[in-house]
């Protein structure tokens, strides 16, 4: 391990960082004490409702943040108006793009979310003195690219079943990923932008929904709180190995 990158327990390292959630896997834990207080200077941390909008497709970007709590939506528009949710974020996800001026999609709170910002020109002069923190930042968009790969392959062959199960294995395992029996969580997205998500109609997500109840697959209790007994059974609903 670098010994000079900063330990969450390091007395140099800027109290609010301590204590922050996303500090464990997020970009940050590639910076050392130093730069994490450098950073910690410019940085704000907010706390925002369902539906506030981060950044809007085409919108110049003068900021980046670390996702530290909730759920973010991307989505992307097209000229006539039709749009596509293309991705989901969470804690403790990236967001924004160092040595990009422009936004490619919309960033939308799902859930109510707290972030860390900082500037962007920030983030980009430590970029170039760390290459812990170029690696980190590499990785996680290789991660994206992966992820993205995985959500065509269910867009494009799976079956509603499979690609609604998809839909609540994905939620599942990122709210909770250290749960191995079961988890319990607020879906954070409505019946329309699950669809909108899955390529499905609104009825077909809800009658798949409620086969999956029936089965015994989820139990949902007040039409969005979803429990999830053997996250295994979900997982093999959803056709992944």
């Amino acid at each position: 391990m670098d010994m000079q990158r900063s330990d969450i327990h390091n007395s140099d390292t800027p109290v609010a960082c301590r204590s922050c959630e996303a500090r464990h896997g997020g970009v940050c834990g590639a910076l050392s004490a130093e730069q994490l207080l450098e950073l910690s200077k410019h940085s704000t941390r907010k706390r925002l409702e369902a539906g506030t909008e981060l950044v809007g497709q085409g919108e110049e970007t003068c900021t980046c943040a670390n996702i530290m709590r909730g759920v973010v939506k991307l989505t992307r528009m097209m000229p006539d108006g039709r749009q596509q949710i293309v991705g989901l974020q969470f804690a403790p996800d990236f967001l924004g793009r160092p040595h990009a001026t422009e936004s490619p999609h919309s960033a939308e709170t799902a859930t109510e979310t707290e972030i860390c910002t900082f500037p962007r020109q920030m983030l980009e002069r430590l970029v170039s003195r760390s290459p812990d923190l170029e690696h980190r930042l590499h990785q996680q968009t290789l991660k994206e690219l992966d992820e993205a790969r995985d959500w065509m392959l269910t867009l494009g062959r799976k079956n509603a079943q499979e690609k609604v199960a998809s839909f609540l294995h994905l939620i599942a395992t990122h709210y909770d990923p250290e749960t191995v029996e079961g988890t319990a969580f607020e879906l954070p997205l409505s019946r329309a932008d699950v669809a909108d998500f899955l390529g499905l109609t609104i009825e077909t997500v809800s009658r798949q929904f409620t086969k999956l109840r029936k089965d015994g697959v989820i139990h949902i209790e007040n039409n969005r709180h979803v429990t999830v007994p053997d996250l295994e059974r979900l997982q093999q609903f959803a056709g992944i190995d």
